[in-house]
């Protein structure tokens, strides 16, 4: 166990409290979902969509933890926050484009971090009726029932999701995608990295990757793909709350083709 002074009955509290909140936190995004004309949409730069859902949804969950476990810290995609020995990590609406223009693919992603590790995530994706749910240790679940990666080992007969950041130039993308390609891949994107971290713990895609991302997309899927059985580059190295970094989790098999084919460096840091 992480140093986080979090007995085994505190954490256990945490993971259970964790799966109700989150829950409450669906149903209430489910309303907006579906009253379009309430979500009251803007924008905070190309393609980074913004909903009225997006921060109710955060500050549901804060006062939810305020509640329920008050010496914890927050850390919101909407919101901020700081580092934390017990920090939660939330993306109220992962996938908020999609969200906002109708399309079921979006989810509530919450990991909780102890001791500066992931040990609790779950991603609920309440328009589909998917809940993901992993405890640091313990095995992955979908709606309650375990979940691995898929078995593949070839490339060829892989299929990939590769994220896009609008945060990073196009040819790198670009690029990646395309070496992806000529390797004999079929790649996707589906633009929700919380579902596209899901998908690899579920066998439904062979691996996840994206240049950069943010903490609050990853903290609960981190901990999901890896109880699922993927092998996840490390990413909370260097300042990862504060500057994101780049994601990569593939069924194990693939890992050496994958990242030859896609070009990314083993660990961020490199």
């Amino acid at each position: 166990m992480a140093d986080h002074g979090l007995s085994e009955a505190e954490l256990s509290a945490r993971f259970l409290a964790m799966s109700g909140i989150v829950l409450e936190l669906g149903h209430l995004a489910e309303k907006y979902f579906a009253d379009q004309a309430a979500l009251g949409t803007t924008m905070k730069g190309d393609q980074d969509f913004l909903t009225v859902a997006d921060g109710e949804v955060e500050a549901l969950f804060r006062r939810r933890i305020a509640e329920a476990f008050p010496t914890d810290a927050v850390m919101g995609e909407e919101m901020g926050g700081g580092d934390s020995a017990r920090l939660w990590i939330i993306d109220p609406i992962d996938g908020t484009a999609n969200f906002a223009r109708g399309d079921r693919h979006w989810c509530i992603s919450v990991g909780f971090v102890a001791g500066g590790v992931p040990e609790l995530g779950i991603i609920h994706a309440p328009a589909l009726g998917e809940t993901f749910l992993a405890r640091r240790g313990q095995g992955a679940t979908l709606n309650g029932k375990p979940i691995r990666v898929a078995a593949t080992t070839n490339i060829r007969q892989a299929t990939i999701e590769f994220g896009w950041s609008s945060r990073l130039p196009n040819k790198p993308y670009i690029d990646a995608v395309a070496r992806l390609f000529d390797a004999g891949a079929h790649v996707k994107r589906s633009a929700s990295g919380a579902l596209g971290l899901a998908h690899v713990a579920a066998g439904r895609t062979d691996a996840y990757g994206e240049l950069h991302i943010n903490p609050w997309d990853v903290a609960a899927g981190l901990v999901i793909a890896g109880e699922a059985g993927a092998r996840v580059n490390d990413f909370c190295t260097g300042d990862w709350l504060g500057d994101g970094n780049p994601i990569l989790a593939v069924t194990p098999a693939l890992w050496d083709q994958v990242l030859e084919a896609s070009g990314m460096a083993p660990h961020p840091s490199v």
